[in-house]
């Protein structure tokens, strides 16, 4: 059986091996628009590949998978983070899992799991070819050409996100819906505010909303010289990927600096004016604050810095408390995320089979990955998507002669 995969990122990478260890006599080549396979791979995690998470803590995949959800709960039952962390550890890779459950290999260089998804694609015979930009997929008779040429039984696209819906052009002709592709996992620009004056600081956890919207996050929130970034801003721009450019990707967004409620925030601030009346409001906050971030949040809620806290009641005390836990700031346009980009949309799942990711109405046509309309928050929930897909389409691939 001849096999084409359409994309030498994580999802095709992974599916080209298993496909090779269940079926050996399979002709699998995998075709690459780019000069180098595993690309995104290689910058991924700032260049340590966080390539899954230990999930602890997610109460519902929604959390974390805000399209696909459903999917990846289906699929996690075939091959779920543990299987990629055996995965990966059977192939020599060492892990580690950090404090905030990601998952990196010990060496803390994603080319290690470059190497090894290529040592073991030389290792099983896959065919790799790449800058060899595949322009369309046709259906001959029960098997495919690509760019019109070979008979392939079986193709799989893997080709990942894309910024534009031509991205998709060599799918035209085969009757699938496309959601419209969208960025994902950007941060926010605040031009002229002057708390990126701050750029570097660092607030732990905060509570992070779009103002008018359900949409909320929770994380740490890096300022930056543009903005604003860190995880709970590009959890954020996740769960609003859709509406955030409907609307121009300008909105406002809502800081809970200490992530209470109002209620919570007030007794503090009261105990920390009742515990000190007769020291200067600038030397004594909140620890989870820093002192540059206070002054800055006192000057919003229009307190002098130098008076002392027994001089703060009444309305002052209540704008503090509003800034502490309604801070307002004006987004107007996004950044891109490191060298990572992740979309939301792309091929609709309903397309596809669910438990096989085969295509409905074409037989031996699969997707795995980004392309699908499936993406996730950070922490290695993208890749760990590749994994899980890019799994379970090699097995509906080599289901007909399955080895152990």
């Amino acid at each position: 059986m001849k096999v084409a995969i359409i994309g030498a990122g994580a999802a095709g990478c992974f599916a080209a091996i298993e496909i090779k260890r269940r079926l050996p006599e399979a002709e699998v080549t995998v075709f690459e628009a780019g000069p180098i396979p595993l690309a995104k791979v290689a910058v991924t995690g700032g260049g340590r590949c966080n390539l899954t998470n230990s999930f602890r803590g997610i109460s519902s995949l929604k959390e974390v998978y805000p399209r696909g959800e459903r999917l990846m709960k289906r699929l996690f039952k075939t091959f779920d983070n543990e299987s990629a962390m055996e995965w990966f550890t059977g192939a020599g890779v060492k892990l580690v899992i950090q404090e905030d459950e990601c998952v990196f290999p010990a060496s803390q260089d994603a080319m290690e799991i470059v190497g090894t998804l290529k040592g073991l694609m030389r290792k099983y015979g896959v065919n790799l070819r790449c800058s060899a930009p595949v322009r369309s997929i046709s259906r001959c008779g029960t098997s495919y050409s690509v760019n019109g040429a070979g008979e392939y039984g079986r193709v799989l696209v893997t080709t990942g996100g894309s910024p534009r819906k031509e991205g998709l052009g060599f799918l035209d002709g085969l009757g699938l819906e496309i959601v419209g592709p969208v960025p994902s996992l950007f941060t926010f620009n605040l031009p002229g505010d002057p708390v990126r004056e701050l750029m570097g600081t660092v607030v732990e956890n905060v509570s992070l909303s779009v103002a008018g919207t359900a949409f909320k996050s929770f994380g740490p929130l890096l300022i930056t010289h543009w903005g604003m970034s860190g995880p709970a801003v590009l959890k954020l721009s996740s769960y609003a990927a859709r509406y955030l450019p409907e609307h121009s990707y300008a909105c406002r967004i809502l800081v809970n600096w200490l992530a209470s409620g109002e209620d919570a925030v007030r007794s503090m601030i009261s105990a920390l004016s009742s515990g000190n009346p007769k020291k200067l409001v600038r030397n004594v906050y909140p620890e989870e604050l820093t002192s540059k971030l206070w002054e800055h949040l006192l000057a919003k809620a229009g307190i002098r810095p130098d008076v002392l806290w027994s001089d703060v009641h009444g309305k002052p005390l209540n704008r503090l408390v509003n800034i502490l836990t309604n801070d307002e700031y004006a987004v107007k346009g996004k950044s891109r995320f490191r060298e990572e980009f992740v979309t939301c949309g792309g091929v609709s799942l309903g397309n596809i089979d669910p438990a096989t990711l085969e295509c409905k109405n074409l037989p031996g046509l699969y997707f795995a990955g980004e392309v699908l309309d499936v993406d996730a928050v950070t922490g290695g929930f993208n890749l760990q998507a590749a994994w899980t897909m890019g799994y379970v389409a090699a097995v509906s691939i080599a289901s007909g002669n399955p080895k152990p």
